[in-house]
């Protein structure tokens, strides 16, 4: 039997509704660089072409282990970034791992593969289409097709999708390293204001307030603190911080050992959470949920491996922090350590002359005090002391008007 003129309109339109698509979407991916704007257009295009009531796209992140929900149609602005499978898990997961599609038309929740979410409406639909995002040899992602209804998956629209998935993993190749260089240029650009201040004549204070403001500038964080180690007390205070919340800012010590920020400085080690306000270690779980704190990374603050502080960087959201921000935070906080160490230094150089000045002024006055009172060496010493002690002055007071009246005395 041959084929209709009906049939062959058929597949015409079809055939015009892919091109227009894929050329939609070439459109779309060449026209911005932004990796949160790309994958929503992607999946607005791919529901139209394959009349999908659900589109899922999911993007491999930075350690290559997981796959985090990054857009949805219908939109899921609560699981966005929080929904995560790792490769090898899940119908999607299995599709990652072998770079091929998977389709299956009808109960596609009874597959031994398919992991329930329970968040996801998703999880009961009947038809399932799995296609793997990638460039070249690279795994990029997943988009999931999904139909309320059994669905026969032609072979032609799963070729489709197939192409999509390739195009989109350009795109977001391409997306991924414009992001890496604005976000390395930004970290550049912290880092040397950073450095800056630490060579300044700037007051310590000031100089670590302009530490943790850029810092939560560059992190995006919801609170980014730095905190003080006391050596003699061995606990770790609040130094500066940008957040405006009396209730943070006046959050109790924390001894070394206690809480993420204690364990970080007594382990010398980075320590991130997911979610503070579930973590049995965290100490004060009652604030971060009155601020709207999430995840959290610890960063001590070392000199010659001798731990000085911490610096803290809070998200609004759960944030599985990578490696380039770990080492970023860690850069940050060896150059405020170098800052703190350099002022220390200044101090006790400071310290050091005034204590001699001091010492010099005392034995001046000590010798006059012997020579026109006729008294020994410790008389005179503990005449010094009396008077300090009757006019509550300081003995360098003491000596010094001492040697001024007797200098006095000289010129009359």
């Amino acid at each position: 039997m041959g084929v209709s003129i009906r049939q062959l309109q058929q597949v015409l339109c079809e055939r015009t509704e892919e091109f227009r698509v894929l050329r939609q979407i070439i459109e779309a991916v060449n026209s911005t660089l932004d990796l949160q704007a790309v994958p929503q257009q992607i999946l607005e295009l791919v529901s139209q072409v394959t009349a999908a009531d659900a589109c899922l796209l999911y993007l491999l992140d930075e350690s290559g282990q997981n796959l985090v929900l990054q857009a949805s149609k219908p939109t899921h602005p609560q699981n966005i970034g929080r929904i995560t499978l790792r490769v090898g898990e899940g119908l999607t997961g299995w599709v990652a791992k072998e770079r091929r599609p998977v389709a299956i038309g009808r109960k596609a929740y009874d597959d031994p593969r398919f992991k329930m979410f329970q968040q996801l409406p998703e999880d009961r639909y009947e038809a399932f289409l799995s296609v793997p995002i990638a460039t070249r040899d690279r795994l990029v992602g997943v988009i999931n097709v999904q139909h309320r209804e059994p669905h026969r998956h032609k072979a032609e629209t799963v070729a489709l999708v197939e192409t999509i998935g390739k195009l989109v993993g350009g795109a977001i190749a391409n997306a991924r390293l414009y992001q890496a260089a604005r976000q390395r240029r930004r970290e550049l650009e912290t880092l040397a204001r950073v450095s800056e201040a630490v060579v300044s004549e700037r007051y310590l204070d000031e100089i670590l307030q302009l530490i943790v403001t850029v810092t939560a500038e560059l992190m995006g964080s919801k609170i980014c603190s730095l905190m003080l180690l006391d050596e003699a007390k061995q606990v770790l205070v609040i130094k500066a911080t940008q957040a405006l919340s009396p209730a943070y800012r006046n959050k109790p010590p924390i001894t070394v050992g206690q809480s993420v920020s204690g364990q970080a400085v007594k382990e010398r080690q980075p320590i991130s959470v997911l979610d503070v306000t579930t973590n049995n270690g965290y100490m004060f779980p009652e604030i971060a949920q009155r601020e709207g704190l999430r995840s959290l990374l610890s960063v001590p603050m070392l000199v010659e491996e001798r731990p000085i502080g911490v610096i803290n960087s809070y998200t609004s959201q759960e944030h599985a922090f990578s490696d380039d921000e770990i080492r970023v935070l860690s850069t940050i906080a060896n150059q405020a350590a170098a800052a703190i160490e350099r002022t220390r230094l200044i101090d006790e150089a400071v310290s050091a002359r005034e204590a001699l000045e001091t010492r010099k002024v005392i034995e001046q006055a000590k010798g006059l005090v012997m020579a026109e009172a006729g008294l020994t060496e410790a008389q005179a010493f503990r005449l010094l002391q009396q008077q300090s002690m009757e006019k509550r002055r300081s003995m360098r007071q003491i000596a010094e008007a001492i040697v001024l009246a007797h200098e006095l005395k000289e010129k009359s």
